[in-house]
């Protein structure tokens, strides 16, 4: 069973039973902290599920509600206990956005847009490689090739043969026609996106430069689902130095209107399928 436990979910979940907790009590983190004698950001690091929590930690928050239910605590420390173990990725060392992995890896279902390049779940290793060395020029190359192992991966949730993660992408034009790499590496990207986006639970769209100005022109973003009703919705924006996680219902409730207006205007799935596979053969055309 073990092997089976997501602890970024566990934490998540934990953290969100403890808040509860502490509202039912009525009293806020600054409370909660002083009782505790350690600073109200790591009382909203525990709920946030973005800190490693304890079973002393549990205990010591479950004193302070008077949790007398032993059932209770008990379930609350079993999930700690899970919360700490290492996910697969773990493996890799220190991944930056080892919370996002994370939570992909329990999503029922994705939604990207992204307006610069092919989303990492739909990338070729040779694009991946590319994009990698350029957007990172200072990164080792045994760096540089350990994340492209875990974008890898991450893919075998798309290729997964029960319960594959159900994506939706929308792209901007602009992410088809940057050349990473080289031309002949972006026909072989192109048409990998084409032939994903036959898998019926891969849905590619694209919204061309005609369309003008959209709801995407602010930056990419991706909306998780997940399967149980008790792990509410997430925002993830990608940042330089931080990520940005977005869990909010009025947050996730604004952004899934705005993709829900970028999926009305980009080009239907046909059309988009067509107008990759064009710009496949352009590049195709520049290199013979």
């Amino acid at each position: 069973m073990a092997s089976n436990v997501n602890p970024t979910v566990r934490r998540r979940r934990l953290g969100q039973e403890l808040r509860r907790l502490r509202e039912l009590k009525g009293m806020t983190a600054e409370e909660v902290a002083e009782r505790l004698l350690v600073s109200q950001s790591k009382i909203s690091r525990l709920e946030n599920g973005r800190r490693s929590i304890s079973q002393r930690d549990v205990r010591d928050l479950c004193g302070v509600y008077e949790v007398e239910d032993h059932r209770i605590v008990d379930s609350l420390m079993q999930m700690a206990k899970d919360s700490r173990q290492q996910g697969w990725w773990h493996s890799f060392g220190d991944i930056p956005y080892s919370v996002y992995i994370g939570l992909e890896t329990d999503a029922a279902s994705l939604r990207v847009y992204d307006p610069q390049v092919v989303p990492g779940l739909l990338q070729t290793r040779q694009y991946a490689e590319a994009l990698i060395a350029g957007a990172l020029p200072e990164t080792a190359p045994a760096d540089i090739e350990k994340r492209v192992q875990v974008r890898m991966r991450r893919q075998e949730r798309i290729s997964a043969a029960e319960n594959p993660l159900r994506l939706w992408t929308v792209l901007d034009e602009a992410a088809l026609r940057r050349v990473v790499g080289n031309r002949a590496l972006m026909r072989e990207q192109l048409e990998h996106l084409v032939e994903q986006s036959q898998l019926p639970h891969v849905t590619v769209q694209v919204i061309p430069f005609e369309m003008g100005s959209h709801p995407g022109l602010n930056g990419q973003y991706a909306i998780l689902e997940f399967p149980d009703a008790a792990d509410s919705s997430v925002v993830y924006i990608e940042g330089v130095t931080s990520d940005l996680y977005l869990e909010k219902a009025n947050d996730v409730q604004k952004y899934s209107v705005m993709y829900e207006h970028l999926r009305a205007q980009a080009l239907n799935v046909e059309q988009s399928r067509q107008f990759i596979a064009d710009i496949a053969k352009e590049y195709a055309e520049y290199t013979h």
